[in-house]
């Protein structure tokens, strides 16, 4: 494997890993109908603010999301909403080995 191969395997790897934490992969879930601040995050999740926004950095380090600051609110938007194109497949996946144990 070359230098380069080694950093895109790499840089994969930190989205699927910024992605791999249930409260990020609903954000970037609901990110995927269109922007929201912050706030309305924070409403939906029953967690804090400085949680929700620590979980946001992730997802932005990872060139998942993208910000803007209007103001005193920031606003989260995905950046390639086609990555959660993978998740019909994985929901495939799901059924799949739920169907295996069903049928044990």
């Amino acid at each position: 494997m070359t230098e380069r191969e080694k950093a895109l395997v790499e840089a994969k790897a930190n989205v699927f890993k910024a992605l791999g934490h249930p409260t990020r992969l609903w954000m970037a879930e609901r990110l995927a109908a269109g922007e929201q601040c912050v706030c309305e995050l924070v409403v939906d999740v029953d967690v804090d603010f400085s949680t929700i926004s620590k979980h946001l950095s992730i997802l932005k380090q990872a060139g998942v999301v993208a910000s803007e600051k209007r103001g005193k609110q920031v606003y989260y938007r995905l950046k390639v909403p086609c990555i959660l194109n993978l998740m019909p497949c994985v929901e495939t996946v799901i059924q799949a080995s739920i169907e295996v144990i069903r049928n044990k």
